[in-house]
């Protein structure tokens, strides 16, 4: 059996075992359902050349003659009937003549039947005629095939791949080739085209627009990265020294309110002070039954309650400071008189005999000695001149006290009093001068007699009064000054400020 070949790689072929007992009928079916070959539309000239030989060759293809040199058609193509010069043929030997009966059809053999007898199958020859005639049908299906295509068959499953892709690649470049644009598309086009270009001459300069904002955005956001950057680091700054300013603050804050609590405690302190009255917690006056006491000292005696000299001497003494105290606190000076207090043995001493009423008769220097020796018998007046002379020299002391404070006092309020009242103020009890000197309140402070102890006992009471009144006023006066210096240093701190 003759060797197939694909016509494109040379590759050996099997035919199919579909293909090798083929009867008349499939035959036919077979060779029919191959496409029969069409002419060709020639293509339009496309020049003025071409359409001149495309017209030539119609008038000369009209009045052509027969041709000179005719091909042999076999009996079976010329009982077709008239033969058309212009159709393709192809000779077909009766070798490759299908069959015309069943009768002549070789019978091929089936797998698994038994094969027929001896005598019932043909020669030898007769088999290998009957194989000739299945591969002259194949060939002859081939060649059908063949002239009825631009392809040469047989070809292997590779080529017939690559001929599928060449003929649908040649169709996309047959479809472009036939659409030729007209004079209208080719103005539209170029049109297009122009403003395809505009576009695109636009867009590059929309491009290069967008470039440039996109540089100046680019160095814009330099710009600002190298302002945050600035800002950053101010704001740092700014958040070290709110920092400082916050620590600061709060130790200003702290020192303020430790200088609140310690100005609350010393206004505390002031007003505890203001409120202590230091001229009665220094020289505290009260009494004791009929007695007077001075810091708890009494003065006077009587019959039944003594009182002891050392006692006594020691609040003439405190009295005779108390004097002055006050004298130098009111501004008051004393004349006529020295005071000397040393305690339980004070002086007075006589210095301007002719400024005072009492020192009438006495020389300078006269020393009176407020105390007693306390050797002296009690109730015997006549042993105590020396002692009456200083309780009078005493008492005449705190009478000019009492008149600088009626004066000073008159002073303040206006210098005029109502009608029937005196102008300002005066001590408790009055003290007499000329020839009534030495009484308190109408009672003689001396121990001159026999029998003057209670006398002189209230006395001295009386002038402890006194002295009472007089420590009260100096104490008010010292409040006074006090405020009105304080208001003062107030008013000039805040002009300062102001």
């Amino acid at each position: 059996m003759a060797t197939l070949h694909c016509q494109k790689c040379r590759t050996a072929l099997r035919v199919d075992s579909s293909l090798q007992n083929l009867n008349p009928a499939s035959f036919k079916i077979l060779a029919d359902a191959a496409p029969a070959l069409e002419p060709k539309a020639p293509d339009g000239p496309r020049s003025a050349a071409a359409k001149e030989r495309r017209q030539h060759y119609d008038d000369v293809s009209q009045h052509a003659g027969p041709p000179i040199h005719k091909r042999s058609i076999g009996a079976s193509q010329r009982a077709g009937g008239k033969v058309n010069p212009d159709m393709s043929y192809i000779n077909i030997t009766d070798s490759l003549m299908a069959p015309e009966g069943p009768s002549e059809m070789i019978e091929t053999p089936i797998k698994g039947k038994r094969p027929p007898a001896k005598s019932e199958t043909v020669n030898g020859a007769d088999g290998t005629e009957a194989l000739s005639q299945q591969i002259e049908t194949v060939i002859r299906l081939f060649e059908i095939l063949s002239a009825r295509s631009d392809i040469n068959h047989p070809i292997c499953s590779e080529c017939t791949e690559l001929v599928l892709d060449g003929f649908q690649k040649r169709q996309s470049s047959k479809q472009a080739l036939q659409d030729v644009p007209t004079d209208e598309e080719k103005a539209e086009t170029t049109r297009a085209l122009a403003d395809a270009r505009q576009r695109e001459k636009q867009a590059l300069a929309d491009l290069e627009a967008l470039e440039a904002e996109k540089s100046r955005m680019e160095d814009e956001i330099a710009a600002l990265d190298a302002e945050a950057e600035e800002l950053d680091e101010e704001e740092e700054r700014f958040w070290r020294a709110r920092n400082a300013f916050a620590a600061e603050l709060t130790a200003a804050q702290e020192e303020r309110d430790s200088l609140q609590t310690q100005l609350a405690h010393d206004t505390r302190l002031l007003e505890s002070l203001q409120r202590t009255n230091v001229y009665n917690d220094t020289f505290c006056i009260g009494h004791d039954g009929v007695f007077g006491t001075i810091n708890g000292l009494r003065l006077g005696r009587l019959a039944d309650h003594p009182v002891d000299w050392p006692e006594i001497n020691a609040a003439l003494g405190q009295a005779l400071l108390l004097l002055i105290v006050v004298s130098e606190k009111l501004g008051c000076k004393i004349k006529g008189y020295k005071l000397l207090p040393i305690g339980s043995t004070s002086r007075i001493v006589l210095e301007n005999p002719e400024a005072v009423s009492t020192g009438a008769g006495k020389p300078r220097g006269t020393t009176f000695n407020l105390y007693s020796s306390g050797t002296l018998i009690f109730g015997l007046g006549v042993f105590y001149d020396s002692f009456d002379n200083a309780m009078i020299a005493f008492l005449e002391c705190l009478r000019q006290v009492g008149d600088h404070v009626e004066r000073t006092s008159s002073r303040r309020t206006g210098g005029e009093a109502p009608t029937g009242s005196s102008a300002g103020l005066k001590m408790p009890y009055e003290i007499q001068t000329g020839r009534d000197a030495g009484k308190i309140g109408g009672v003689k402070i001396v121990l001159t007699g026999v029998g003057r102890e209670e006398q002189w006992t209230k006395a001295c009471k009386y002038v402890l009064t006194c002295c009472k009144f007089l420590l009260a006023h100096a104490s008010h006066v010292a409040n006074e000054a006090d405020a009105k210096n304080g208001r003062s240093q107030w008013a000039g701190q805040g002009g300062g400020e102001s």
